[in-house]
C-alpha cells in the first residue's frame, strides 16, 4: 500500500479544560455558613407557600416569617463572597421566597357598599391573667369604645370591669373563670343569643343589636401553638372558622388569636368566613402586638379584629397596656346597610 495514501492518526492537541481551583479554607467555611443560614428560611417560607402549618417547630417559626429575610440576605452575601454560583443562586431564590411569602394574605383595597348606619369603636385586649385590668379601665374611659373584647380576664377582672362600666357598657357575655380561661365581652348594645365556642380558654359570643341590625360578635382566644398542643390550637382555630362559615349577616370576631397572617389556620378563618382583617385594610398588618414583655421586642401581630363586608374601616391603633404582654387593638368601624 502506498504510504502516501495512509493517514496516521493526529494526536489530540486541544488543551483540557482547567479544573476549578479548590476553595480556600476561608471560602469553604463561608460557603458552609451560607448554606446553614438558608435551611430555616427555606423550610419556613416553603411551609407558607404550601399553605401548611405543619408540625413543631414550623408553627412557632412561622410567627417570625418576615424576619427570616435577614439570614437569607446574609446568606446571599456570604455565598457571593465564597464565589459559589450555584449557592448564590439558591440563596437568592430562598430570599425571594421569603419576600413573596411575606406578602399579606388579602388585598388591601376592599370596597364596602351601602350607607353608614352606625360608627362602632371596637377594643380588643389581652390583660394577662387580669394584671392589666387597671390599665384597660383607664383606656376604656379615655377611648370610649362601644364593644370591648377582653381575653385572660379572671373573675376579679370581670367584676371590676362590670362595676366600672355599668352605665357605659351595661351588657356583657362572659366565661367566668380564673387565670387565662376567663374572658368577657362588654357592649353598649343589648346582647342576645349568648353562646360559647368550645375551647380550653373562654371564647364567648353574642348577637348585638346595632342601629336595628343584628351583628354577631365573637371573642377569639384559642390555645397558643406550643409544642405538644399544636393540634389543639389548629382545632380551636378551626372551630372559630366553622362558626363564622355558618353565620349570615354582619360578623365581628376580635381577640387574641395566638396566630398571625402567616399561619394557614388563621388564613382559613378569613377564607371560610369571608372575612377581612381590619389591620390589613388599614395597611397595618405587620404592626406587632406581642410580646410586650421580656427580653425580645414585639415581633408578631397575633391580636386581630376580623370583620365581614358589612363593615368598613375608618382607622386602627395599637395601644400599650401596662401589665400586659399584648398590645390592645382599637378599631373604628362603620356598619353599613344594604347596597
Amino acid at each position: 500500500m502506498d504510504r502516501a495514501l495512509t493517514a496516521e492518526p493526529v494526536p489530540n492537541t486541544a488543551p483540557a479544560a482547567p479544573e476549578p481551583p479548590p476553595l480556600r479554607p476561608r471560602h469553604r467555611l463561608t460557603a458552609w455558613a451560607a448554606g446553614l443560614l438558608l435551611v430555616v428560611p427555606a423550610v419556613v417560607s416553603g411551609g407558607r407557600l404550601l399553605d401548611t402549618d405543619g408540625v413543631t417547630p414550623l408553627p412557632q417559626l412561622l410567627a417570625l416569617l418576615p424576619w427570616f429575610a435577614v439570614p437569607a440576605g446574609l446568606a446571599v452575601l456570604l455565598a457571593a463572597v465564597a464565589r459559589r454560583r450555584g449557592l448564590t443562586f439558591t440563596a437568592v431564590l430562598v430570599l425571594t421566597a421569603v419576600g413573596w411569602a411575606s406578602v399579606p394574605h388579602m388585598p388591601q383595597l376592599i370596597t364596602s357598599y351601602g350607607l353608614p348606619l352606625a360608627q362602632v369603636r371596637v377594643l380588643a385586649a389581652n390583660v394577662e391573667f387580669g394584671q392589666a385590668t387597671g390599665a384597660l379601665t383607664e383606656t376604656i374611659r379615655r377611648e370610649r369604645p362601644q364593644l370591648v373584647f377582653v381575653s385572660e380576664c379572671d373573675r376579679p377582672c370581670g367584676r371590676a370591669l362590670a362595676d366600672a362600666f355599668a352605665t357605659e357598657l351595661p351588657h356583657h357575655a362572659s366565661v367566668d373563670a380564673d387565670g387565662s380561661v376567663g374572658s368577657v365581652l362588654l357592649s353598649a348594645y343589648p346582647l342576645t343569643d349568648e353562646r360559647v365556642i368550645p375551647a380550653i380558654m373562654g371564647m364567648p359570643g353574642a348577637t348585638a343589636e346595632i342601629a336595628g341590625v343584628p351583628v354577631r360578635l365573637q371573642l377569639a382566644h384559642p390555645l397558643p401553638p406550643l409544642p405538644g398542643q399544636v393540634d389543639v390550637w389548629k382545632r380551636e382555630l378551626g372551630r372559630i372558622g366553622e362558626d363564622a362559615r355558618q353565620r349570615t349577616g354582619p360578623l365581628l370576631i376580635a381577640g387574641d388569636f395566638n396566630a398571625s397572617q402567616d399561619h394557614a389556620a388563621f388564613r382559613s378563618i378569613l377564607d371560610t368566613g369571608h372575612l377581612k382583617d381590619a389591620s390589613r385594610v388599614a395597611n397595618a398588618s405587620r404592626t406587632p402586638t406581642w410580646p410586650m414583655e421580656g427580653p425580645l421586642p414585639p415581633f408578631v401581630q397575633i391580636d386581630h379584629v376580623l370583620i365581614s363586608s358589612d363593615f368598613s374601616v375608618r382607622g386602627i391603633r395599637f395601644l400599650d397596656l401596662a401589665g400586659s404582654d399584648h398590645r390592645a387593638v382599637l378599631t373604628d368601624l362603620d356598619l353599613r346597610g344594604e347596597r
